[in-house]
């Protein structure tokens, strides 16, 4: 059996059964089929989520998906800058 893809709006619903709900892990992998581990993968990074912690793994909830996106981007901003700084003062020099 290969491995399932779930979209991540399934996921936060099945972490929500657990975190906000109060079923217990073995209860929410017999009602939806999910292996265990998954399950309490999900639940981890929910709560990491709600935290404010980056946690493992993709992000759950809306808010920390666009929260890694500009993370991302602001990333790669400031290695374009580092590279646009140090191409300037090479260029710099080389009008000396």
């Amino acid at each position: 059996m290969g491995r399932r893809n779930f979209d991540p709006e399934y996921k936060l619903r099945v972490a929500r059964m657990v975190v906000d709900e109060g079923q217990s892990v073995p209860q929410v992998v017999r009602d939806t089929g999910v292996g265990e581990t998954a399950v309490r993968r999900w639940v981890e990074q929910l709560k990491a989520d709600r935290a404010g912690e980056a946690g493992d793994g993709r992000p759950l909830t809306p808010e920390q998906r666009r929260i890694r996106e500009l993370e991302e981007e602001n990333r790669r901003l400031r290695e374009d800058k580092a590279i646009l700084k140090k191409a300037s003062a090479f260029f710099a020099r080389e009008l000396l």
